[in-house]
């Protein structure tokens, strides 16, 4: 196999690998970028969303920008091209690809992250699907998923996504609280927990009333007064009704998607077996959540920690976007779930390191990446979309488990000195 010499790989081309590989190919560094998919963007290509009164972040239109850049900067991209092993050598890692394999002093992974199924009876039908699947579709592809449908998950991603698909002439019939299934850490399986995340969706409510209302939900006394008294019809947003008190239990179809068995539930997730509906519709979105996608950081011998706050299993890692491994970096959602202007930043703070990693003499970059550290947090605390409720906790666990394992190894390399002595 062909093998090439670069100063710098990126592994994925959405937001974070993009301004990372501007960053690296600005200050003079050969480039690359690998993606197993046919466009640039990642999921910037199926975002379309109001973020406050007539702003509008298009996904599309910013992946555009980057990639405009990116192309100026000198950066080379391998699309369609996907990785299937890394690994060091000596000073150098190897990256082996389905085309050929590549040579780098850096690595940037920046993978982003994966939907969480639902599996449910009639789950396998044909026009279920996740709700990503739907949103690439869209806006992406131009192909509507269906005429008439149901979204599984009451969460940030499906809110977005919901007005997305209501926006290219698809009905939602409505929005369903997630099958509740007994010790399984499901996204938002209670009415409970949906009614927690609402509060995380206040900034995507299309009126003051509803904003208003999504903040004060934060208060146990007030949810459970909200699930006592929800009206069976479901209270609309954007005209698609929300039903935190109903689930899904069965999609049912002879050769695809016909309808949907619907049933009501009390706070505490438990089904109501009695009082069910039955919908006609011809396709389904499921919405589990989303999980970090960082299989190819755990091949490389990243070390990690679970999180919940941040989504999962991440790959212990600095502010500047440092791993455990030398000459490794990540950045974007395989460091947490947030939102595309988060790993925008943090692709940019992972370039100016990686670039600090190839020139340690350079001064001028470490004012630049503590600005970049400062910029993330600002953009962290004014994000309207928050898909985990303690994510700043959760970077606060990170940061303090990175410190201890800088003073372990600078114990254990002082350790190492005085033995050799």
């Amino acid at each position: 196999m062909e093998t090439r010499q670069v100063d710098v790989a990126i592994i994925g081309s959405g937001p974070a690998g993009l301004a990372a590989a501007i960053e690296c190919a600005t200050y003079g560094h050969h480039t690359i970028v690998i993606d197993e998919f046919m466009k640039k963007g990642g999921r910037l290509l199926g975002q379309l969303h109001e973020e406050s009164k007539n702003e509008w972040w298009n996904g599309i239109e910013e992946s555009e920008k980057l990639n405009e850049k990116a192309v100026e900067a000198g950066v080379e991209f391998y699309m369609e091209t996907s990785v299937v092993n890394i690994d060091k050598d000596d000073n150098y890692w190897v990256i082996e690809t389905s085309k050929k394999a590549f040579k780098s002093s850096c690595v940037l992974v920046a993978t982003g992250a994966a939907e969480s199924p639902i599996a449910l009876p009639g789950w396998t039908l044909p026009g279920v699907m996740s709700i990503g699947a739907a949103q690439v579709m869209t806006n992406v592809h131009r192909v509507k998923p269906g005429n008439k449908g149901i979204i599984i998950g009451i969460n940030a991603l499906t809110m977005a996504i919901a007005r997305e698909l209501q926006l290219a002439g698809v009905e939602v019939e409505g929005i369903y609280t997630s099958p509740y299934e007994p010790n399984i850490d499901a996204m938002n399986s209670t009415p409970n927990d949906a009614l927690d995340e609402m509060g995380r969706m206040a900034g995507l409510a299309p009126t003051i009333f509803l904003r208003m209302g999504s903040y004060f939900i934060g208060s146990d006394w007030l949810r459970r007064r909200v699930l006592q008294f929800y009206p069976s019809k479901g209270i609309s947003v954007w005209g698609i009704p929300i039903h935190f008190n109903k689930t899904v239990q069965q999609i049912f179809g002879r050769e695809q998607v016909e309808g949907a068995m619907i049933h009501k539930i009390h706070a505490d997730g438990e089904i109501a077996k009695s009082n069910y509906d039955q919908k006609e519709l011809d396709f389904v979105c499921i919405s589990g959540g989303l999980y970090p996608l960082a299989e190819l950081a755990a091949i490389a011998g990243c070390s990690f920690y679970n999180i919940p706050a941040l989504g999962g299993y991440v790959p212990l890692h600095s502010e500047k976007m440092e791993t455990t491994v030398e000459g490794l970096f990540v950045a974007g959602n395989i460091t947490g779930i947030e939102s595309a202007k988060v790993a925008i930043v943090q692709g940019t703070t992972a370039g100016q390191s990686i670039s600090k990693f190839l020139d340690k003499e350079s001064k001028t970059l470490d004012e630049r990446i503590e600005n970049s550290i400062r910029l993330q947090k600002q953009i962290r605390a004014e994000a309207p979309i928050q898909f985990h409720p303690d994510i700043q906790s959760g970077r606060k666990e990170m940061q303090k488990l990175w410190k201890e394992h800088v003073e372990q190894a600078a114990s254990f390399k002082k350790q190492e000195q005085i033995s050799v002595k």
